[in-house]
């Protein structure tokens, strides 16, 4: 006897079997039970939820006759009776299933609809069950409107699909809809088990999860999993053996990365890479356990009251890890982990992809605390940075010459002999403390009690934060930067216009585009054109033939050769020359301007740098 698969071989026959839908089953049970029967049911939902199944089952619920053969409609069937047992063989001949995939056309659907006038032959009803009915043709959707609204009082329609949103309208409308849900892996790890049970094979907790996760919602999915699992560990299901068959990135590997990230720490970042490149193991499946740990590590933080499960080894150690990082670098995190899944068939390959991704949180971490790199007082004034800008020292220079004209007059504190020159003041920074100017006409102040320190005794030092790369300073107007340069060759006006058509008739994309624009036409025959570029990743064998394709389309049947070495007339430095000029122009108009030169001359106003854009 050949071996029945775990899919099919654990089918519910009822609806007390039916595993995850219990909003369906209590819905058509309560029908059934008062007989209150629609003539169309539309059940929706992905793959492996159980569309088919609650089909069977309803068509075994309305034709049964019980094990005495006196049974009526029942939300129970009794699955002994021969209606019963012919719908679970398939032999049952008022029970008709049609493949929408395959007979979409309107002859198949007229062929059915001519079996409608057609009294049942055994059983109580006729039952047309259509799946993938979103894949019928807009004809064949048309030719059963009309008996789909109207059927005769003994047949029912069960229509399944896996995208409704592709059912016209007019015959949702003639339907009642039930949407199976994705199972939740807890429950499809609680029906593996009892499966397993029963198969007497026995089974980790840990591989049970795996798979159940693995299965993404679908029941189907997680028994065909179970079946290689258990040829791929010879009738055993362990947590190492499912794992390596699933390509699953360990879960210790996950934490490892997020702790290092939590750390800062970009070197066990890129160990961790490379020992998953080592492995074989995927990145997008990292990618996606990271998210689900980041997505818990999120709920205890923003619910830190929270019970956490002491038995659960993830729980704990998620907690810990929930601790260490700030809640904004977590949702940062998450962030990055959804969105660099789809980033990585962008990258050369995917784990290059999974690095940056990783990395990219680094830049964002803040920098190490103020105290942490302040430099500690003392009595001696610090000595000015060497890169520090002239401009501070005029700044501040007003400053201390304002506290010593306040104090000179008085006499009442002379200057003390460890007090900073103004020049070191000028250049350390503003004083810690302005004493008051006494204006003319009014009395001194009363002398206050001695403090125990002179005030002149102590002098702070300017707190040094930690060297950061310093931003580029904004450009002024009518500062421009060096603008490409640009040699032209014998062939640049002709390849230029070229390009240029390409692109504007969208001819060429992504890295061909990149190929037209960067690369320099050097020679030009009736047969071979020479293009050179300087970067390697361009002269991609696919980009150059998407090119050759795209000028031949354009009337230029060519072969297409490209060299490496320096470039001097390229369309993207033409690009980037002319834009220069327009810059250029633009900024010279506006600085022209009479009303902007009077707003200048008598406000002091300024042109925002950067906010000069050519029309």
């Amino acid at each position: 006897m050949s071996y029945l698969v775990l899919a099919r071989k654990y089918r519910p026959r009822n609806f007390a079997e039916l595993v995850g839908q219990e909003h369906v089953v209590q819905a058509l049970s309560n029908a059934l039970t008062q007989q209150r029967l629609h003539h169309a049911y539309l059940f929706t939902g992905t793959r492996g939820v159980g569309k088919t199944t609650v089909s069977r089952i309803l068509a075994k619920s309305l034709n049964c006759t019980g094990a005495d053969g006196q049974g009526g409609i029942t939300a129970t069937p009794c699955g002994v009776c021969p209606a019963c047992t012919d719908i679970d063989a398939g032999r049952f001949v008022d029970y008709t299933e049609l493949d929408a995939a395959s007979n979409r056309g309107v002859d198949e659907v007229q062929g059915l609809l001519e079996q409608a006038v057609y009294k049942p032959v055994q059983g109580r009803f006729k039952v047309f069950m259509i799946d993938e009915v979103h894949m019928l043709t807009n004809t064949a959707f048309n030719a059963m409107l009309k008996t789909l609204e109207e059927p005769p009082e003994y047949l029912k329609f069960v229509l399944a699909t896996t995208d409704p949103q592709k059912v016209p309208v007019t015959v949702l409308s003639r339907c009642l809809q039930f949407n199976l849900r994705p199972m939740a892996p807890e429950t499809v790890q609680e029906h593996l088990q009892r499966v397993l049970a029963a198969e007497q094979v026995s089974a980790d907790a840990p591989a049970l999860c795996l798979l159940a996760r693995a299965a993404r919602g679908s029941m189907r999915d997680a028994l065909s999993l179970t079946d290689q699992a258990i040829a791929f560990g010879s009738g055993q299901l362990h947590e190492a053996a499912v794992r390596q068959m699933l390509g699953s990135v360990d879960r210790s590997v996950v934490f490892s990365l997020i702790e290092a990230l939590a750390q800062g720490d970009g070197r066990a970042v890129v160990e961790q890479v490379d020992q998953l490149r080592a492995a074989g193991q995927s990145a997008a499946t990292t990618l996606e356990d990271m998210a689900g740990v980041l997505q818990r590590m999120a709920v205890q933080q923003a619910v830190p009251t929270m019970a956490v499960d002491e038995s659960d080894r993830d729980a704990v150690r998620t907690a810990q890890l929930a601790q260490r990082m700030p809640a904004d670098e977590t949702q940062l995190l998450y962030s990055l982990c959804i969105h660099g899944r789809a980033e990585l068939g962008l990258a050369p390959d995917e784990y290059v992809g999974l690095t940056m991704v990783l990395l990219r949180l680094l830049p964002f971490k803040p920098g190490p605390a103020a105290g942490a790199t302040a430099e500690k007082k003392t009595l001696k004034a610090a000595e000015p940075a060497a890169h520090a800008p002239a401009a501070a020292s005029h700044a501040q220079a007003p400053v201390a010459a304002s506290v010593a004209a306040a104090r000179a007059p008085d006499g009442e504190q002379p200057p003390s002999p460890h007090a900073p020159t103004p020049t070191a003041t000028a250049q350390a920074g503003p004083p810690v403390q302005a004493l008051p100017v006494r204006e003319p006409g009014r009395p001194a102040p009363e002398p206050r009690a001695a403090s125990p320190a002179p005030f002149d005794a102590v002098v702070a030092t300017p707190v040094r934060q930690a060297a950061q790369s310093p931003e580029p300073p904004a450009r002024p107007i009518g500062i421009e930067p060096a603008p490409p340069t640009v040699v032209p060759g014998a062939e640049g006006d002709f390849w230029h216009a070229l390009v240029q058509k390409l692109v504007a008739a969208e001819a060429v994309t992504a890295l061909t585009r990149e190929l037209a624009l960067q690369a320099e036409l050097v020679a030009r025959t009736a047969d071979c054109w020479t293009l050179r570029v300087e970067s390697g990743s361009l002269a991609q064998s696919g980009a150059r033939e998407r090119l050759q394709a795209a000028l031949a389309e354009a009337g230029h049947t060519v072969q297409l050769q490209v060299e490496l070495g320096a470039v001097k007339d390229c369309p993207a430095r033409r690009n980037a020359l002319a834009a220069t000029q327009r810059q250029k122009t633009a900024e010279s108009v506006l600085m022209a301007d009479p009303f902007v030169q009077e707003m200048m001359r008598e406000f002091g106003a300024k042109i925002v740098p950067g906010s000069v854009k050519p029309l």
